[in-house]
């Protein structure tokens, strides 16, 4: 029987259970459901940025419930179901690390967070002094949206995997496209003050003076994490400054808020972004925005490929009400890899998948991806593209608002292959 303590802690937290055993059925009363493989993601589902934490577990339920579909995963003793239990750490690291023992009482497989790369940077120091003190209950972290280049160079981990393209890496391809467009002289950079911010903030000021030194920076400026109502006085800043366009990692309700500021503000220039393409922000900007709002990701809706845009509508299908929009690819591919590494390696034993995720080369939709052995940094093309009315070359539109995005650049993995500065120490 759970004690009062234990079963406060698990009101309190507010436990969901994403995916259980989605794909299975019991043959009879008396058969025994095999064991599944646990996955605990760690994200806000209250507070400021609940709608991005939201976000993240509508991607996750639909990656883990399209393996479960096919079996579950394929081990010696049979197939093992992937089950997914959510717990809301508000955003805030501290909070983070008590869900993160949490899920170690759950006997939890694999940590799963990314919004935020100061709680990954936390969840990422527990996960290393943990599995120092318990090797027989060893977990893996794995981190699909925390992109401050740090957590892959000087901080990397063994137990730490990114399935996304760090802030270097989403600059670099941002700024491949601001290199060809000659109409901006003069940029102005807003980006979130914590570590991720201030590493989009340094990479844009590095690259923009590599690639076109004739840009000025007319303004820069950080402003607090999720504490902000009104940009209006940030936006009258920008206007004044004369700025072309506006480079900014913001992301949730600091950028929808920023692009609806900007919109209602009078700011006629571009913003070049890392999510300007969904939570909110197109249907903020609105016709403002058409062909002056570009993002980076690994994929958009409209680029093209027929594999991915099956899985779109599967998406969709799964969650059809307007608001539940944005599927994020690299979601599917970080769940498939860890699907194909557990049945590799045999076991989901922290050390031996590690070791089948190193080096591992995926076809995932919509095209094939690395995961770099020495720092465990996924390497995978990048699309820039930049926002437009939906209809022609715009079938698909975001969360229903009319706006779509089609394709600016393609950058190849190559081309945004930075070094890693990685020092890992190996078990």
């Amino acid at each position: 029987m759970h004690s009062k303590n234990s079963l406060v802690r698990s009101l309190m937290r507010g436990v969901v259970v994403a995916a259980a055993l989605a794909g299975f059925s019991l043959a009879g009363a008396a058969q025994t459901a095999p064991e599944p493989i646990r996955l605990a993601v760690i994200e806000a589902t209250s507070g400021n940025f609940a709608n991005a934490g939201e976000s993240v577990l509508r991607n996750l339920r639909f990656a883990v419930e399209r393996v479960n579909a096919r079996g579950g995963v394929k081990m010696a003793q049979g197939m093992r179901p992937l089950l997914l239990t959510a717990y809301d750490s508000k955003g805030q690291a501290d909070e983070a690390l008590v869900m993160f023992r949490a899920a170690k009482d759950d006997k939890a497989h694999f940590i799963l967070q990314g919004n935020s790369s100061a709680v990954a940077a936390a969840l990422i120091d527990a996960t290393n002094k943990w599995n120092e003190r318990n090797a027989q209950q060893r977990m893996l972290f794995l981190n699909y949206s925390a992109v401050d280049p740090t957590l892959t160079n000087e901080r990397c981990s063994f137990w730490h995997f990114r399935f996304d393209a760090h802030a270097d890496m989403r600059m670099h391809a941002l700024t491949e496209a601001l290199r060809e467009d000659k109409a901006v002289k003069k940029i102005y950079l807003l980006n979130q003050d914590y570590s991720f911010g201030q590493a989009v903030a340094r990479a844009a000021r590095e690259q923009v003076a590599a690639k076109r030194p004739d840009i000025e920076l007319v303004g820069e400026e950080l402003h607090p994490v999720g504490r902000v109502r009104d940009f209006s006085p940030y936006v009258g800043k920008i206007v004044a400054s004369g700025a072309d366009a506006v480079i900014t990692g913001n992301w949730g309700t600091d950028l929808s808020l920023l692009v609806k500021a900007a919109a209602d503000g009078g700011f006629k220039g571009k913003f070049y972004t890392f999510y300007g393409n969904a939570l909110s922000a197109p249907a903020a900007i609105g016709d403002a925005g058409v062909g002056k709002v570009l993002a980076v990701a690994e994929w958009h809706y409209n680029a093209g490929d027929a594999g991915a845009e099956a899985i779109y509508n599967a998406f969709r299908a799964r969650y059809p009400a307007p608001r539940d929009d944005y599927l994020n690819a690299r979601f599917i591919t970080m769940i498939d890899m860890l699907a194909a590494a557990i049945e590799r390696a045999g076991s989901p034993d922290a050390v031996a998948v590690a070791r089948a995720l190193e080096g591992m080369r995926f076809a995932a939709e919509p095209h094939e991806v690395v995961m770099r052995a020495e720092d465990h940094q996924l390497l995978s093309p990048l699309y820039v593209f930049r926002m437009a009315k939906q209809g022609g070359a715009v079938k698909y539109d975001v969360e229903g608002s009319g706006y779509g995005f089609v394709t600016e650049r393609r950058i190849e993995a190559r081309a945004v292959t930075l070094p890693s500065s990685c020092k890992m120490v190996r078990p």
